[in-house]
């Protein structure tokens, strides 16, 4: 079994021990075996010199719909749910071999921003449009669980490691249909090789149900399969009392608690907050998401301070639209500062951990993703801070936080093996970028909703 030890670089391991040092990691079969300060041991099969540039865990999205990237830009001024049926109109004509290269260009465009782990909402096989009048969930197109199978065939062909989030859809189907559709996916995962596998999860949609026995079916669905549950809540303020009303629905259905997480939680009541305190369950923060729908600022601080764990996501690429994990924990950062009028409020090193580590536990994986130790997989980044150059480094986790960003990656890695370098073509991505151009333009226009600018050359 061969050995790589990649060395002379600024380590941050985001461990819990030290925050960085000058040394190397050594990896063999896609996992850490050794990693320390100074002058590498001998032995191994090759080194890579890394010429002093930062070396992290790559970055974990807690929260990401994967197959959103053709469709940035769009409903630039819409809230959350006026948004969110622009998207799904536009994908009522898609079929999975849509979906599939939607997933891959998606997919892709995380590993080149130095995201190597993903929590991914994949795109039901319900195509619903949001009705205000019920606040709940009204279906556009039904389709077979192919339609959400060939999307996790695509984020696996990526290479970047998945956990696969999928919506049960039981009041917009039968429950018998709806289960097996579900079921059928969670089969499907399981013919998945583990490495790029990182499991299922339920994709909790009680927010848009009108009744407490989705919060039920969901618990069942956990149990069984023995996965974890993501449910979006109190992300806008639209509606907001219906949304908050229904927290009590998920809590007397039992799914609160280690494995049971709230993404975005802009808006909760104090009671919400002491019942996420109490049962463990985790938060996942989408700052420039809510930034840029209008959503509002989590109180991340208050959160943390009551010792809730909180992880950071991308989110969607067409309502964030760019998967820029640097810019996220920027936002992030500089919202609660100006937010609490607070530069203590909340620190470089807090936020790197939440999009790394304190990402991977919020989502259930920690024990094999999201820092820098021995027997997790040998997923980070490789980043520069001379190209473009960055001056005097006189504080090794503030400049990477503060002053770092994707023109500063030079390579990404998954189990050792570069997956994304910088000035090396990508062949796959190309094709996927392309495909992903023409499939949107042509499901789009079928709804009569078309690009100003096609780009031709993509398109043919």
């Amino acid at each position: 079994m061969s050995s790589t030890v990649f060395h002379n670089a600024t380590v941050l391991p985001v461990d819990g021990e030290r925050d960085w040092f000058h040394g190397w990691i050594s990896v063999s079969d896609g996992r850490i075996t050794a990693l320390g300060d100074g002058t590498p041991p001998t032995g191994a099969d090759a080194y890579r010199d890394l010429h002093n540039c930062f070396l992290a865990p790559g970055f974990v999205s807690a929260h990401s719909h994967i197959y959103t990237g053709a469709m940035r830009g769009v409903a630039a001024t819409s809230p959350l749910y006026e948004w969110v049926s622009t998207n799904s109109l536009m994908l009522s004509h898609a079929q999975p071999d849509d979906m599939y290269w939607l997933s891959l260009a998606g997919a892709s465009d995380h590993l080149a921003a130095g995201i190597t782990s993903v929590y991914n909402f994949t795109q039901s096989r319900v195509v619903s449009l949001f009705d205000y009048g019920s606040s709940t969930l009204r279906a556009e197109q039904i389709n077979e669980p192919e339609f959400v199978t060939r999307q996790v065939d695509g984020v696996m062909h990526s290479g970047i490691r998945s956990v696969t989030s999928v919506r049960l859809d039981d009041e917009q189907l039968p429950l018998g249909d709806a289960v097996a559709g579900f079921d059928a996916v969670m089969a499907h995962l399981s013919t998945i090789d583990a490495s790029s596998n990182l499991g299922g999860s339920v994709y909790g949609s009680v927010q848009w149900s009108s009744s407490p026995a989705t919060a039920e079916r969901e618990r069942e669905l956990m149990t069984r399969h023995e996965i974890t549950n993501q449910a979006h809540f109190v992300e806008t303020a639209e509606q907001l009392g219906i949304q908050q009303a229904k927290f009590d629905w998920y809590d007397a259905a039992g799914c609160l608690g280690e494995d049971f997480a709230f993404g975005h939680f802009v808006h909760p009541t104090e009671q919400m907050v002491q019942r996420v305190c109490e049962s463990g369950t985790a938060v996942v923060w989408q700052p420039m998401s809510n930034g840029r729908l209008g959503s509002g600022i989590a109180d991340v601080p208050r959160l943390l301070d009551r010792g809730v764990r909180v992880g950071m996501g991308v989110d969607d690429q067409s309502c964030t639209d760019i998967s820029d994990p640097f810019e996220n924990m920027r936002t992030g950062l500089y919202l609660q500062r100006a937010k609490h009028s607070d530069p203590q409020i909340l620190s470089p090193a807090t936020v790197l951990w939440a999009h790394t580590r304190g990402a991977a536990d919020a989502v259930g994986i920690a024990d094999k993703v999201g820092s820098l130790q021995v027997g997790k997989y040998a997923d980070f980044v490789v980043v520069d801070p001379l190209t473009p150059h960055l001056g005097p480094i006189w504080d090794p986790i503030a400049t990477y936080v503060l002053a770092c960003g994707q023109r500063n990656i030079a390579s990404v890695h998954v189990g050792g093996d570069a997956v994304w370098e910088r000035g090396r073509r990508d062949a796959l991505r190309e094709e996927a970028d392309a495909e992903a151009t023409r499939r949107m333009i042509r499901c789009a226009a079928a709804v009569g909703i078309h690009p100003a600018l096609a780009y031709p050359e993509v398109v043919r």
